[in-house]
C-alpha cells in the first residue's frame, strides 16, 4: 500500500484517539465560523485564509482516504495537485465507516454524542440490527440522533443551506440524522453533482453553504479493490468532479473537500467467518458492526467466555475488548447512557488486514467484497482536507 502524502505513520499502524489534532468533526464548525454564524468556533483555523468568503461548498468523497491519494494520483492530477498544495490530513473518527462519519461531519460532534456508532448496530432492548444505510423512519431519526446539525445552525443564522446527494437518499434516516436543515437536491453521477452544487452555490446573494456527497470511489473499492481498474476509473471521475468545482467557484466562494474513511484490501487468507466457526458463535446473541469492527451482544453472564474464545481464535489478528474497555480508549468521545447499549458487550477491532465475516447472518455480498474499512489503522482513519478559494 502506498504511503500517505508527506509521510506519516505506516498505513497499518493503529492510531490513538484524536486529541488536539484536526478532525472531520471540525470541518463544518470552521466553515460556519468563516460564514459568520454566531457561536461558531474555528478549530481548523480557516477564518484567516478564507477572509471575505461568503459561499462555501463542502464535498465528501466516500472512500477517499488520505493514504489513497498517492495511489489515485496517476489518474487524478487535480486531486494530487490540490493535496500537495492545499491539503492536510484529518482524523475521521471511530468506527471508520460511512454512517458514523457522515453524522460526525454533519453534527460536528464525536460518535458517542450523536449515537450513530457503526454501520450496523443493535437497537437496544431488541434483537433487531439497524443498518444505517437502509434506515427509513424507525427508529425516529430525530430521537436516534438527537444532536442539532451544523446545517440547522447555519440556516437559523440566515445562511442558505443545500444538500446534494444521490436522489434515493432524500428523506432517508441517515440523511435526516446527518444533514437535516438543508434543502435536498438529488444528483447521481459526478457531472450532475458538480452542476447541482455549483448551481446551489450561486443561487442567491447571501451567505451560502452547500454540502455534497459522491459515492462511486468507495463502491468500486469495495467491489474490486483499491487501485483496481474500476477504482482507477472512479478516481478519474472524482478528479473531473473536483476540476469542475474548482473552475466554477464564484470569486467569493471556497471549496472544502474531505472524506469519510479510507480503505484497504483484505486477502482471503485473512478472513475469519463467525457463522462457520462454533467457537465464535457460542454465547453470542446478536452480531452487529461490520467486518473490521464487530459488536457482539452476548447472553447474560457470557462476556468473559466470549472475550476468551474470540481472543483464542483470532490471536494477533484483532483486539477483543469489553464495551467498558473500548469506551475507555476515548475513540467514541463521551457516550451518554442512552447510547451505550448500541455498542456491543464485546468489541472486536481487527488489526493489519484481517476481517471477520458473517456469511450467513449478513447479506452474502458483504463477505465477497475486496476492500473494507471500519477499524483504527492510519489507512482507514485518515482523510484529506483540501481548501480551495474561488
Amino acid at each position: 500500500m502506498t504511503v500517505a502524502p508527506g509521510g506519516g505513520p505506516p498505513p497499518l499502524a493503529v492510531l490513538g484517539p484524536a486529541g488536539s489534532g484536526d478532525r472531520l468533526a471540525d470541518v463544518l464548525p470552521s466553515a460556519l465560523a468563516v460564514l459568520g454564524v454566531p457561536g461558531s468556533t474555528d478549530p481548523l483555523g480557516l477564518v484567516p485564509a478564507l477572509a471575505g468568503v461568503r459561499r462555501i461548498a463542502v464535498l465528501l468523497v466516500d472512500g477517499l482516504g488520505w493514504y489513497q491519494v498517492p495511489t489515485a494520483a496517476p489518474y487524478a492530477p487535480t486531486l494530487a495537485g490540490l493535496a500537495a498544495t492545499v491539503g492536510r490530513p484529518l482524523i475521521a473518527g471511530f468506527p471508520s465507516t460511512t454512517p458514523t462519519s457522515l453524522v460526525t461531519l454533519g453534527t460536528g460532534v464525536t460518535p458517542g454524542a450523536h449515537g450513530v456508532l457503526g454501520f450496523t448496530v443493535r437497537v437496544p432492548g431488541t434483537d433487531r440490527v439497524l443498518t444505517h444505510t437502509d434506515w427509513a423512519a424507525d427508529p425516529s431519526p430525530l430521537r436516534w440522533q438527537p444532536v442539532p446539525t451544523q446545517l440547522q445552525r447555519a440556516r437559523a443564522a440566515g445562511v442558505a443551506v443545500s444538500v446534494v446527494s444521490r436522489p434515493e437518499f432524500g428523506g432517508s434516516g441517515l440523511t435526516l440524522a446527518a444533514n437535516r436543515g438543508g434543502d435536498f437536491r438529488g444528483a447521481a453521477g459526478a457531472d450532475e453533482v458538480a452542476a447541482t452544487m455549483l448551481a446551489a452555490l450561486s443561487a442567491g446573494p447571501g451567505p451560502t453553504l452547500v454540502s455534497g456527497y459522491h459515492a462511486d470511489l468507495d463502491r468500486h473499492g469495495h467491489l474490486s479493490g483499491v487501485d483496481s481498474a474500476p477504482w482507477r476509473v472512479a478516481a478519474t471521475e472524482v478528479d473531473g468532479l473536483l476540476a469542475r468545482l474548482v473552475d466554477g467557484l464564484p470569486p467569493d466562494a471556497a471549496l472544502l473537500v474531505t472524506a469519510d474513511h479510507g480503505q484497504l484490501d483484505v486477502p482471503l487468507a485473512h478472513r475469519f467467518d463467525l457463522d462457520t466457526d462454533p467457537r465464535l458463535r457460542d454465547g453470542v446473541r446478536v452480531v452487529a458492526g461490520e467486518a473490521r469492527v464487530r459488536y457482539l451482544h452476548v447472553e447474560p453472564g457470557a462476556v468473559d467466555d466470549v472475550v476468551a474464545a474470540w481472543s483464542g481464535v483470532l490471536g494477533d489478528a484483532a483486539r477483543v475488548r469489553t464495551r467498558a474497555e473500548t469506551v475507555a480508549t476515548g475513540w467514541f468521545g463521551p457516550v451518554p447512557e442512552e447510547h451505550l447499549e448500541r455498542i456491543g458487550d464485546v468489541v472486536v477491532t481487527c488489526n493489519d488486514t484481517y476481517a471477520v465475516m458473517a456469511s450467513r447472518t449478513e447479506r452474502p455480498m458483504a463477505s465477497k467484497l475486496v476492500a473494507y474499512h471500519g477499524a483504527d489503522t492510519a489507512a482507514e482513519l485518515t482523510v484529506p482536507l483540501l481548501v480551495v478559494r474561488g
